[in-house]
This record gives C-alpha cells, structure tokens and sequence, in this order.
C-alpha cells in the first residue's frame, strides 16, 4: 500500500528545500514528502496521483506564488482531495488573508514564517492535523478502477474478465460522485465509457480484451520453441493437466480464451468438492489451481484462442488466432463446453445490460434489494440462487417441470427450500424481454393456463445446459452428433475412424482419433459433468501422454 502524502508547494526554492528537510527528517517512515515550486505542475500531478489511487494527507502551501495564491491553490486541490488537511504558509503581512481563508475555505492551520525551532512551531502542529486526519482515514483501493454505468453489457465484459482472471477491480459508477470527478479529471465524457484506470495511473477508453490483458500482464510471451504437451482450456481439466504435466517434468503450456476456471470457476459454491467440508467457491479453487501450476512450472497464455491444430511429421502445431504457432509433441484439449444460448425475444438485446449467462458474480452487488430470476434448474441455478438471495430482495426460479428434484441435487433442494426470498415459478417459460438501455420486465407463461404476465425485473441469469466448445476443431478430430469429442475405443463406432488410425496399438481410453492428442473433462463425449471427474481425467490424461512420448 503506498503511503499517504504530504504535499509542500513553495514558489521560493530556499524555502521549499527548508520544509521539505524538516518533513522528511520527521515524517518519512510514515508518510511520502513530495514538494514542488509551482502550483500549476502540483495541480497537474494530482490529476495522476488521484488515477493511481494515492491519498494526501496534507497541502502545505505558500500564500504568495506567483502563478496563483496559495488560497486558490488550496481550493482548486480540495475538489480532487477533499478530505486533506490544509495549511497555508504566511508571512506576517498575509494573516488578514489566512483568517479570511479559515472562515471561507475551511483552512486548518496558517503557519508562520520562519518556524525554527521545528520541533517547538511545525511538529506539534502536524502532529495534530495528522492525528485529526488518521480518524477518518481509510486506505483507498489499490488497482485497476473500472468507470462505467451499472448493467452496461460493455463495462460488465471488461469486469467480468478482471474477475474471472481473478485480478482485483474497483467498479465505479460513471453517474455517481467519484464516476464523474474521475472523467471530469482526466477530461473524458460519458461517450469515453467504460474507462478503465490502470493501477499505475494509465487512462484506456473501452479497451479491447486483448489489450487490456497486455497491460496486466496477463499474455508473456512462450519461453519454449517446443512443448512436451500443449493444454487447451483451463478449466478443471485443463489446471488439473497442466499441474501433474508441469510437475512430473513435462515442458507444458497452457492455453486459455477467456478466463481461467471455466464453467466452475464462475460457480459461487461448491460444495459437493472432496476435502472441502464446508465448501469452496469456484474462483477459488481457480486460485489455488493457477499458484500450484505456475508454482511448478506451468506457462499460461491468455486471452487467446486456438483456431487449428496442425500435423507436421509427429509434431502438433497449435495455431492461435493472432496468427502465432505453436509447436508440441502431445496436445490435450479441454475446452469445456458453453452455455447454451437462449433464442427468445429480447434476450439477445439485452445480454450484459441485466441478462447473463452463469453465475455472473461480478454483477451480484448490482442485484441489492432488486428483482431477480434466474433460468434453469440444475445445481449451477440453485448455487446461484442462494448466493444472490443475500443481495437480491426476491429470488424467482423458473422451471419447466413441476419441482425441482429431477435436476437438483437435495442438499441445494433443501437449502434453497429454507431461505424466504427464493419462490420456485414451476411449469412456467419466459416468452419475451424488454426494457429501454437494460433489462426491465419479463413476460412469463404459465404452461399450463397459458396466461402470460409480465413482471418487473433487474437481473436474470440463465442457466439452461451446455453445448462443447469444438466448434474450431476441424475433421481431424471424430466429434460425436452433438459435438463432444469422442475419444478411446467409443470411436470404433464410426466408419471412417479406420481411415484416421493407423497405429497398430488400440488408442489411449483419452485419446482422440488423432495419436497424441488427447480430449479430458465436459469437453469429451461421455464424460459427467463433475469438477471431480474433470480433475480426475485432466489427471490421468498425462499419464497417457507420458505413454505416447514414450513411443515417438
């Protein structure tokens, strides 16, 4: 955390120097001593020291500076500090001016000159101011500031990325008092939004993911010409494979699109995890995953996508979008799988501006003593639902069927039946969206009168099933008819699967119909979707690698 500040500002250089020596040789453990001859420049500076999410404690100040009087200065300072202590440097002749400033602008203290000794005239004084200030003194955030409208689709995708790559961000509110002193700072607009404040004090005006990821750091550059496995996803799979490939002496690269955790990275509980009694949230699990690969050795790329895989001799070539190749010997993929889409009016119009597809935790102090419904009722809605029934006034869960248990696992089914905020809305479907810059009502049918309501909403989340992520995957892989990636002795079911494998051996029970290209977690065609069962073939699948390297 950096320290606060003491800011002298002296248009007299002997002076400044004086002071500035005085604060230093008193102050420097506990505070940061910046001084400077003009008033202007200070001005200036504070504009990047407020972007960089520094505090001053106090201005020290001279009356009489050429560019502007130190009263001036002082009131022009307190509209970007206003909660700094402020005292004004005098000589004998300016204390009309001094008592005038106490009564108009709040003024603390005017100190005379000379203040020799400082120990009898200065430190006493800023002794208490400091004291005074420290009572009300609360660190301000450390990093990046996201400045956007709440339910804005483009802000939510720039916090929704911080967030699943677990990097820490403080939303503000563009219409809000901190949201426009902010833009009216740095001289932007609301057309600016969302801006982005680096933890550096760099402005970026709707970045690009991309771009924003280089900033953080988030996309070095490969260390390796060639890699022993190359993993394609992180999610639970993906982390599990790249922590036993790293760590039995693998060179391994890990390749992920978005953001680290997949579908369970964004879950706000888990608790059916074993070893996790009291359950864990899937951001951390993410966490722990990410520092125990990288602890090992792992190299990480993201955001980038994969948009083929090559063969070159017994060599895999993995091709990013931005045009970079990528050389392996072994591949596994473990891309997951996406949410499935909803195609009914409005949704689509709204997506980001109230509509969400997951968890969406990023928005759920947005959701405070609002109306929310959520989509679906698999065990992903029914985490959701207790999580956001902290925040949210009501909770409404719409299903088709007539109860829950089909799809729910009991534990949720009974948590969920306990908390008074949560109404089940049971053989009903929503028929349309609507609203004006977000999400404001929804029309929803009762299946079995067919009478349709429209009610007020803020949020709804929808969870309705997956669909792989194999899209990009071309005729190299056998895919099954709804696009999971059939791997081991299931592809013997295809006709052409003869055609593809030319090995004499049988293939891996991970292997896909490609030799050393392995498929693990939701990705593959008969896998459960459980975080366990995804760890546990992320697992084994490099097991199965070490197997193939062994051959080739």
């Amino acid at each position: 955390m950096n320290l606060p500040i003491i800011y002298v500002i002296d248009d007299d250089r002997q002076v400044l120097n004086a002071i500035t020596q005085d604060l230093k040789k008193y102050y420097r453990t506990s505070y940061r001593i910046i001084s400077t001859l003009s008033a202007n420049e200070a001005l200036q500076s504070l504009v990047e020291l407020k972007n960089r999410n520094d505090t001053v404690a106090i201005f020290i100040s001279d009356q009489r500076m050429p560019e502007m009087e130190g009263v001036d200065f002082l009131q022009q300072a307190m509209e970007i500090f206003p909660a700094a202590k402020r005292v004004l440097l005098t000589a004998y002749s300016d204390t009309n001016a001094a008592i005038k400033a106490i009564n108009e602008l709040r003024l603390d203290y005017y100190l005379m000159k000379p203040w020799d000794p400082p120990e009898e005239k200065l430190y006493p004084v800023i002794n208490d101011l400091l004291d005074d200030w420290q009572t009300n003194y609360r660190p301000a955030f450390q990093g990046i500031k996201v400045i956007g409208y709440p339910f804005s689709s483009d802000a939510y995708r720039i916090k929704e990325f911080l967030a699943s790559n677990l990097i820490p961000y403080h939303s503000i509110d563009a219409g809000g008092d901190e949201g426009k002193l902010l833009l009216e700072l740095n001289k932007l607009d609301t057309t600016a939004l969302p801006v982005v404040i680096l933890e550096k004090g760099e402005v970026m005006v709707s970045p690009e993911i991309i771009d924003l990821a280089a900033k953080i750091g988030l996309n070095p550059t490969l260390k390796n010409e060639i890699y022993d496995v190359v993993i394609i996803g992180a999610g639970p799979a993906g982390l599990a494979a790249s922590v036993y490939g790293a760590s039995e002496g693998l060179k391994t690269l890990l390749i992920e699109r978005h953001a680290p955790g997949g579908q369970a990275g964004t879950s706000s509980r888990i608790e059916n995890y074993l070893g996790f009694p009291s359950g864990l949230s899937g951001a951390e699990l993410t966490r722990r995953a990410i520092t125990q690969a990288t602890r090992f050795g792992t190299e990480f790329l993201s955001p980038q996508s994969v948009k083929e895989i090559k063969l070159k001799a017994d060599y895999k070539i993995v091709c990013l979008e931005n045009g970079t190749e990528i050389n392996a010997r072994a591949v596994v993929i473990t891309t997951g799988v996406d949410y499935r889409r909803l195609d009914t009016a409005g949704i689509e119009q709204f997506t980001g501006a109230g509509i969400y597809y997951g968890a969406a935790t990023t928005e759920a102090a947005s959701c405070r003593d609002r109306r929310v419904y959520i989509l679906g009722g698999g065990n992903s809605a029914g985490q959701a639902a207790v999580y956001l029934s902290k925040f949210a006034k009501e909770v409404f869960i719409i299903i088709r069927r007539d109860d829950l248990t089909a799809t729910m696992s009991s534990y949720l089914i009974d948590q969920i039946r306990d908390i008074p905020n949560i109404v089940i809305l049971n053989n009903s479907e929503i028929v349309a969206a609507s609203g004006t810059d977000r999400l404001e009502q929804l029309k929803i049918e009762d299946l079995r009168t067919h009478e349709i309501k429209e009610v007020p909403a803020d949020a709804l989340y929808i969870f309705i099933g997956a669909r792989p992520y194999t899209d990009w995957l071309g005729d190299l892989i056998i895919k099954d008819e709804k696009g999971y990636v059939q791997t081991g002795r299931e592809m013997k079911s295809f006709d052409y699967f003869g055609k593809l494998w030319k090995l004499s051996r049988e293939p891996y029970v991970l292997e896909t119909s490609c030799p050393g290209i392995f498929a693990a977690g939701d990705v593959r065609s008969g896998a459960m979707s459980r975080v366990a069962s995804a760890v546990g073939e992320g697992s084994m699948s490099i097991s199965l690698v070490h197997k193939y390297l062994a051959e080739v």
